[in-house]
């Protein structure tokens, strides 16, 4: 569903992403992990089409995300760091809109927009404006609006940020079951959520592709400790494979 072909991204003279090469498929949460500065995020924007290649290319659902940008977006739910809300708005009026942006009508609108404030446990707080939101729940909005279409690709940046315990396994248990007949993508530093519900694992830092791997195998390298085989890796002890045969 995704298929990232050397990918690039340059500001000036410095690197943020570096020749980087992968290929995923429907049924996989992969776990797309780095270093704070890796280039995760930047990744992202340019799988999703908010933010262009410097060299290399980015196919969605076999649509090339610069040249069919909308209809590669098409397939795309996309939950951003920091997640960008209208904060005037209340919830409810924020899943219409993005409704409308969608091009949702009729009865498959309504059913949609029924399922995912039921999956985020968002009817408390429906129509309480978003700038008065807690942190949790403007995230639980912001997921919301992600998989409001149905898509079938998910490119989840720190899904979880600022949600407790509870909220977390819920959200967790949503992702494994979509996970099923989609792609899904976690941008993360959190090891925890990777254990917890990736079935795949890639490692980058400055820019470059380390490992490619389960989490159980990774995690087998350090004795079960993955925190400890993720700093080896990042750090410069382990020695990184060929792109290639990782992807």
């Amino acid at each position: 569903m995704i298929e990232i072909d050397s990918l690039t991204k340059r500001y000036g003279r410095h690197t943020v992403v570096d020749n980087l090469s992968f290929r995923c498929a429907p049924g996989e949460v992969l776990g797309f992990l780095g270093p704070n500065g890796a280039g995760k995020s930047t990744t992202m924007k340019m799988v999703t089409g908010f933010v262009a290649p410097s060299a290399g290319s980015v196919r969605v659902c076999g649509h090339d995300v610069q040249t069919d940008t909308l209809i590669a977006q098409r397939h795309i739910g996309y939950l951003p760091e920091g997640a960008p809300l209208y904060a005037e708005m209340t919830p409810r009026q924020f899943l219409e809109f993005i409704a409308d942006v969608r091009e949702l009508s009729g009865g498959r609108r309504q059913e949609r927009l029924d399922e995912v404030i039921r999956q985020l446990h968002l009817g408390p707080v429906l129509n309480q404006s978003i700038d008065t939101l807690s942190k949790g729940f403007k995230r639980r909005v912001g997921l919301a609006q992600a998989i409001l279409h149905d898509p079938d690709v998910l490119i989840l940046d720190e899904p979880t940020d600022g949600l407790d315990p509870n909220q977390k396994h819920e959200v967790r248990e949503l992702i494994r079951s979509m996970s099923k007949e989609k792609l899904i993508v976690i941008s993360t530093h959190i090891l925890e959520e990777v254990e917890a519900v990736c079935t795949r694992a890639i490692i980058i830092a400055d820019g470059r592709l380390l490992v490619d791997d389960t989490p159980e195998a990774l995690a087998a390298q350090g004795d079960g400790d993955l925190d400890e085989v993720f700093r080896r890796i990042t750090q410069g002890d382990a020695p990184a494979p060929d792109q290639e045969d990782a992807a």
